[in-house]
């Protein structure tokens, strides 16, 4: 996956391409992947990194939501539980199943959340993970030795999915690529490209690391920039309403010690009326989630006070352990980008999670609202419509049983290099010929100096943050590690770049400063 390729095939002025995809988050890659694997030639522009925006901020969860089987969106559920099977049937390594537990202290409750899991496990048909189970006491609290007993009457267990989700987009960017498509980071659309008619044609993008601008058409344009969809809609048509509405989730990190168990737990009414989950994940807890409206979307949201206080409050009513300011090991901010219809901007979380497919006069397709679970149908149903605009030869999806990048059927998870499958032998190669590369970047966490220069070479990593954040995880799970860290990577990604010791300087001054934004004073 090199990005000189994909800039070189920028700069053929006779090039049309059948399809050019706005954004290289989760549903842009679903978009574009969907569009390169029916045979369609496909260009994805990202701005910034793949999933540097909402993709790489979510709670890491595969689900068809059983919250949103409580507001009774059987649609969206029924949608969001079949695609959890396919991801987990087509991406193995980087999707797994994983036990919720839901602890009552109600004598009520385990019947009444046994009674909607049931329907639960129900629509989930031969794509379930597992059925549901009622747990007494004792056995919730050996499922989960850190929950509070006081009043404890029992618990239920059910099964949803667990991901990785900046590994799936970088994942699915190689997917893409393989099958013939293009992407790029770091390559902004500035405008829109519009013929005699007023119909649009192609985009204008710049190369944000050269400063070369490029005109490119094509035959469809979608639009699938999550919370910055408005922006891209407004060099469309200025002045447009606004279609969609940012609601801001955050997530605190902590060490395994606060749950202590191989199985999340979920708590479904808190007093803002979300659910809490405390999740294991890559050895560390992430607990979560808040939900607000936010009026400008950022590229790197920040959590609020009161979102901080709010979870870790809650952690605390149910946790033995209660986490303190001073446990958190990183914390960060996500933006959802919820699809808006009339009158839905106050009550976020009352807002569907559907997708949205726009079509503007111009002929623009936009895609809003959305999450990770439905990446590929949103990706299946939004190259539908636009492949008809498009004027393109009719073609079938083929990605419900399309394998991933990287695809491997038995994965050992002790093994932290588990997220790459079927790379594994080759990033072992790169040790093989320089043991150096074996050694760890940090003593707190397990990452390698292989996996940097497998980022360079293959991952397109192209700064600091790339790599500390999204290629490794470290910044979301240690955000102190990720620091101390920084020296030493900015020097392997210097050597494999070709960069000079002023650029490995700017880089670790700019990217400590955004990941101080991920520590709480």
């Amino acid at each position: 996956m090199k990005r000189e390729t994909g800039i070189k095939k920028l700069s053929d002025p006779d090039k049309t391409w059948d399809v050019v995809v706005i954004g290289g988050g989760a549903s842009g890659l679903g978009a574009a992947v969907d569009a390169a694997t029916r045979g369609y030639s496909t260009l994805l522009l990202e701005k910034y990194d793949f999933a540097k925006g909402t993709s790489s901020r979510s709670t890491k969860l595969i689900h068809g939501g059983v919250r949103y089987l409580a507001q009774g969106d059987i649609a969206l559920v029924m949608e969001a539980l079949k695609e959890r099977g396919l991801l987990l049937q087509n991406a193995p390594h980087l999707v797994k199943n994983l036990k919720f537990v839901i602890p009552t202290y109600k004598w009520w409750a385990r019947p009444f959340y046994t009674v909607g899991l049931k329907v639960y496990d129900m629509m989930s048909g031969k794509l379930g993970l597992g059925p549901s189970v009622l747990l007494s006491k004792e056995e919730t609290l050996k499922a989960l030795p850190t929950i509070q007993e006081d009043q404890l009457e029992g618990g239920v267990i059910y099964h949803d999915g667990q991901f990785d989700d900046s590994r799936l987009a970088v994942c699915l960017a190689q997917t893409l690529i393989e099958n013939g498509g293009a992407a790029i980071n770091y390559c902004g659309v500035t405008d829109l490209i519009k013929n005699e008619k007023g119909s649009v044609c192609g985009v204008k993008c710049t190369d944000l690391e050269t400063g070369n601008s490029y005109e490119v058409k094509a035959r469809v344009v979608i639009n699938a920039t999550g919370v910055f969809t408005d922006e891209i809609l407004a060099m469309d048509e200025p002045g447009k309403r606004k279609t969609v509405v940012p609601s801001q989730g955050i997530h605190i990190v902590l060490d395994r010690s606060f749950l202590q168990s191989e199985d999340a737990i979920m708590i479904p009414r808190t007093s803002d009326g979300r659910v809490l989950f405390a999740v294991p994940w890559h050895g560390k807890v992430i607990v979560g989630t808040t939900d607000h409206l936010v009026d400008k979307p950022n590229i790197e949201p920040r959590a609020e006070e009161e979102e901080i206080d709010f979870v870790l409050n809650t952690a605390a009513q149910y946790l033995v352990k209660a986490p303190t300011r001073k446990d958190v090991l990183s914390i960060f901010a996500g933006l959802r980008p919820l699809a808006a219809t009339d009158g839905e901007v106050e009550k976020t979380k009352e807002i569907s999670r559907s997708h949205k497919v726009l079509v503007s006069e111009s002929g623009l397709v936009s895609i809003t609202g959305g999450k990770w679970t439905t990446y590929r149908s949103m990706g299946e149903d939004v190259m539908n419509k636009a492949s008809l605009l498009g004027g393109l030869k009719e073609k079938a999806c083929v990605t419900h049983n399309m394998p991933l990048h990287g695809y491997v059927k038995n994965v050992n998870r002790k093994d932290h290099l588990y997220v790459y499958g079927a790379d594994i032998p080759k990033i072992k190669n790169l040790v093989e010929h320089d043991p150096e590369l074996g050694q760890r970047l940090h003593d707190r966490l397990p990452y390698l100096k292989a996996e940097v220069v497998w980022a360079v070479r293959e991952e397109m990593a192209r700064t600091l943050d790339d790599v500390l954040s999204r290629r490794l995880r470290a910044t979301f799970l240690d955000a102190r590690a990720s620091i101390e860290m920084a020296p030493q990577v900015a020097d392997i990604m210097a050597a494999e770049m070709r960069k000079k010791y002023s650029w490995s300087q700017e880089q670790i001054r700019e990217f400590t400063k955004n990941a101080e934004g991920y520590l709480l004073k």
